[in-house]
């Protein structure tokens, strides 16, 4: 059964809670939530304070994908701060292995995902650590790119590692994500679909989120 995460950073930020119960109403599970410290990439969005504020009214496994340089500074806080998966880059850690280890023995789910330009063979070995591996189908750092269609490839080749060493690692995506490309986004093998500006921009995202569920179910 594939899942949709749609992204906060596309919310209405001055009435995020309205957008979060019409989300709740659509039966999601997942919120995504895209850290960014204008380092690793060009751009900043927000932090524990923001997560910590709408952690207290909703139960959406919080799905937080961390674009900071050496993330492992921060696990703890995030941790507090109530997010249930963590996502660190693999570009952004000098000590990977131990980014990984303590994100696991803070009791956290553990996610992993690389740029565009960094090549899925280096990835494939972190697998058998990992419980999300994120592929991106946009340069991170800005919503609203256009979908990257070779990023269907890596998911296809990530899958077939996964199955061929019996891991136990969901597969997830996120940019550029539309209703009229979708579709082929659930055919190469994904189990989570990341979702911002297509969910929350014409503000009927009820509606939206249960188009996505059709297609799903197609």
């Amino acid at each position: 059964m594939v899942e949709l995460a749609p992204s906060l950073l596309s919310s209405n930020f001055s009435n995020i809670q309205a957008d979060l119960d019409k989300l709740k109403d659509a039966n999601i599970k997942y919120l995504h939530l895209d850290i960014m410290d204008g380092i690793f990439v060009p751009n900043i969005s927000f932090g524990f304070g923001l997560i910590k504020s709408i952690r207290k009214n909703n139960d959406f496994i919080f799905d937080t994908h961390l674009m900071i340089d050496e993330p492992i500074r921060y696990l703890e806080e995030f941790k507090d701060s109530g997010s249930d998966i963590i996502t660190v880059h693999y570009e952004a850690c000098s000590d990977l292995n131990k980014t990984l280890e303590k994100i696991r023995k803070l009791g956290l789910k553990v996610g992993l995902t690389f740029k565009p330009k960094t090549k899925v063979e280096c990835i494939l070995p972190y697998l058998k650590k990992v419980d999300v591996c994120l592929v991106m189908s946009v340069e991170p750092g800005f919503g609203g790119q256009s979908f990257m269609e070779d990023s269907l490839d890596k998911v296809r080749n990530i899958k077939k590692y996964i199955d061929e060493n019996e891991l136990n690692c969901l597969i997830e995506i996120d940019g550029g994500i539309k209703t009229h490309n979708l579709k082929r986004v659930i055919d190469s093998g994904v189990d989570l679909v990341v979702s911002g500006s297509d969910i929350f921009s014409n503000g009927e995202i009820k509606d939206q989120v249960f188009k996505y569920y059709k297609i799903f179910n197609s």
